[in-house]
């Protein structure tokens, strides 16, 4: 497909969501995005998991701090918030790293940009059938999540756990294609990333992403094994507040971003949701730019 047409088949799942309520605000009057109160402005900060209660702690602090209504809306699924910014129906939005931006904008021609960090969350393996990955049988099969981003990063996480080996050592962009059959003590199948952790009862292990773990019932302190987050190779995971490109200087979002790292409540908040295990990280804009780039070429690269 064309990016031109995927382009404008995911802005119009956008739009639908729109119209369709698959989006809500925490704050009242969300449909609303012109300016509210005269002079105050109206800012629509796009998230996912906006009931977690640090949002709203985030919310408080910019309105105390800043003379705008701040509008936080929620969005179901990874694949909108993008969108979303680009057409114009949120001014900036937090939930993504920077490996899903790098593909968002590859698929689609658009130049969303990172402005700033928040927090690298762990990839981690969990079961319900064996307590340690030693414990994992040759010939089982483990579960990943299977949008590009996160299933790249999953079997890297896998290679690092000793379960196989990728193709000359795997990277960003590795896809199962490149799991060496021959050389790996496992199989691996993919699945939507809110399922692996449905699944398994019918596999031995999966790898499943940070948002829903405690939704599926499972523990951080019982994973199996997680990556490093502190490994420099972990940059491209790092979470970011993403704008368009025009607005990479707006010195009011750069204000969205010091409030998110000098409010004590919602950095807390932050690792209570994660179960300390979010590695809170104010990285440079011109630093998350570049590893963009680097995200860029390599999704390029394989396409």
């Amino acid at each position: 497909m064309a990016r031109k047409t995927i382009r404008t088949a995911i802005t119009s799942l956008a739009v639908l969501a729109l119209a369709g309520g698959a989006l809500t605000a925490c704050s009242s009057d969300s449909s609303d995005p012109s300016d509210k109160g005269g002079d105050q402005k109206t800012v629509r900060l796009g998230v996912v998991g906006a009931a977690d209660p640090y949002w709203a702690e985030y919310e408080k602090a910019v309105e105390e701090e800043l003379d705008i209504d701040l509008k936080i809306v929620d969005f179901g699924e990874y694949n909108l918030p993008n969108p979303a910014l680009e057409a114009g129906d949120l001014d900036i939005n937090q939930f993504q790293h920077i490996i899903f931006l790098a593909e968002h904008n590859a698929a689609t021609g658009d130049d969303l940009t990172p402005i700033g960090s928040t927090a690298i969350y762990p990839l981690s393996v969990h079961s319900q059938k064996y307590k340690s990955i030693d414990e994992i049988p040759k010939g089982e099969k483990i579960a990943v999540p299977n949008d590009p981003s996160n299933k790249a990063r999953a079997l890297l996480v896998l290679q690092q756990a000793g379960l196989i080996k990728l193709k000359d050592g795997g990277n960003t962009g590795s896809t199962l294609d490149d799991v060496l059959t021959d050389e790996s003590k496992v199989t691996v199948t993919e699945f939507d990333a809110a399922l692996t952790a449905s699944v398994l009862n019918d596999v031995a292990a999966a790898v499943v992403n940070n948002d829903f773990v405690e939704k599926a019932g499972l523990g951080f302190n019982d994973a199996l094994f997680l990556d490093d987050p502190n490994d420099p190779s972990s940059l491209p995971y790092v979470n970011i507040f993403a704008v368009r490109a025009d607005d990479a200087d707006n010195e009011l979002y750069k204000q969205l971003v010091e409030i998110y790292h000098n409010t004590a409540a919602v950095t807390d908040g932050v690792q209570d949701v994660s179960g300390g295990t979010a590695v809170i990280t104010n990285t440079p804009a011109a630093d998350l730019q570049k590893a963009l780039e680097k995200q860029l070429e390599i999704v390029k690269a394989s396409e």
